[in-house]
């Protein structure tokens, strides 16, 4: 057995289900002091594991000379987002040159791998000489913190040790700022201004809480915290200057539209919402109803309805409401904002038809061209992806609705 095989060997078989069945089973008997003990013992095991992790995806960094696709290619394997695949290569690539001591804490146990990348975040702006200093100070004060606590005790470090480099770290922060959404529960998201000027950020609060108290009457069923959510939301809307609202997605049965069942629609880019929402979206003012026809055996989209008050549709509608999203796993950019791009490139053979256009977002389109990463688009439209180390990831666009046998009667 070579050494790969060895490693993963082990790996498995400390996490092995057998083992790990036997414990849980006995976990039934431990009064109120074992079980958290035991809780703790688990925390620390997790930790030396994680310790073991971000060693081998700063082996993966190496080997591919800190190669940008790197975050993709752990997203993929670790079936996490991208921004935490990268904050994971990141914090490994830290723990393994310049944070030896949080390292060493991590193989003891003694702080958790949050707890690391928090530790990673802190010191990312110090030269690799500071932050070996800060690191050394911090072995001392983590044990035992909640990942808060390290973050403020990094962030009071760093900052002690390069005192004229922190106000370099705040002009870098805001220079930094993004607006990001998140998706929540069914029918629910979040839109966030991130690392914004402060003085921006609290003077926009202001208006937004001034204007959400004045509507806030006697006869007002809204709490102030859902005025102040739908007065921002009703500027970020009504500031474009008259230019239309922008498009989304959705999805739905014309069964469920007209009441008749309650199947769940989908909203691009957020997901599935109850049927009720989705009515009561569709119902509105402004909306533009779609006729999309389907493959009744696969669900998927043969063509789009043409009788609509905006424009014809071209090809590359046809495209982006057939897949909905960005078409590496993973990946939720909602079509709209993605580029259309040949799964087959071009020059080598690809047509512009539904069957070679695929939707990526522009860091995954530029992905696509990174030595070793290879795209198959099958004729059922299910797009192949091989990583630099061989890996394989499908996508195919969801169906529209469950397969039928045939279509229902009208």
């Amino acid at each position: 057995m070579d050494t790969r095989n060895a490693i993963v060997a082990v790996l498995k078989e400390i996490t092995s289900a057998g083992l790990l069945r036997e414990v849980n089973a006995a976990l039934d008997t431990l009064e109120d002091g074992d079980a958290v003990a035991a809780a703790v013992a688990a925390s620390e095991g997790i930790a030396r594991l994680e310790a073991v992790r971000f060693r081998a995806l700063a082996q993966l960094s190496r080997h591919r000379d800190g190669a940008s696709s790197v975050v993709q290619e752990v997203a993929l394997g670790l079936s996490v987002v991208d921004g935490h695949a990268a904050g994971l290569v990141s914090t490994a690539e830290a723990l393994t040159t310049r944070l030896p001591c949080t390292l060493g804490l991590l193989d003891r146990g003694k702080v958790g791998g949050y707890g690391a990348m928090k530790v990673a975040a802190a010191t990312a702006w110090l030269s690799d000489e500071d932050a070996r200093a800060v690191d050394a100070v911090l072995e001392d004060r983590l044990p035992g913190r909640n990942s808060e606590q390290v973050r403020k005790a990094a962030n009071h470090a760093a900052m002690m040790v390069d005192r004229e480099g922190a106000a370099r770290r705040a002009e870098r922060h805001r220079a930094g700022r993004r607006l990001s959404i998140r998706q929540g529960e069914t029918g629910v998201a979040s839109i966030e201004v991130e690392d914004g000027p402060v003085e921006k950020v609290a003077a926009a609060y202001t208006r937004i809480d001034r204007e959400a108290r004045a509507l806030k009457t006697g006869g007002e069923p809204r709490t102030l915290d859902q005025l102040r959510a739908d007065v921002a939301l009703d500027l970020l809307l009504g500031g474009q200057g008259g230019s239309e609202r922008p498009e989304v997605f959705l999805y739905m049965d014309l069964n469920t539209y007209l009441g008749l069942n309650d199947d769940p629609a989908e909203l691009a880019g957020h997901g599935h919402i109850p049927a009720a929402l989705a009515r009561h979206i569709a119902s509105g003012a402004d909306t533009v109803l779609r006729r999309i026809i389907t493959d009744p055996l696969s669900g998927q989209v043969l063509d789009l309805g043409r009788d609509r008050y905006r424009p014809t549709a071209g090809l590359g509608e046809f495209v982006r409401v057939r897949d909905r999203e960005c078409r590496r796993p993973g990946c939720h950019r909602v079509a709209q904002a993605c580029d259309l791009d040949y799964a087959v490139p071009w020059q080598h053979g690809g047509h512009t038809a539904h069957t070679d256009l695929i939707d990526l977002c522009r860091r995954d389109h530029r992905l696509k061209d990174e030595p070793g990463w290879t795209y198959r688009l099958d004729a059922d439209g299910t797009l192949t992806i091989t990583t630099p180390t061989g890996q394989t990831y499908d996508s195919t666009p969801p169906p529209l609705h469950e397969p039928r046998a045939e279509e229902p009667p009208f």
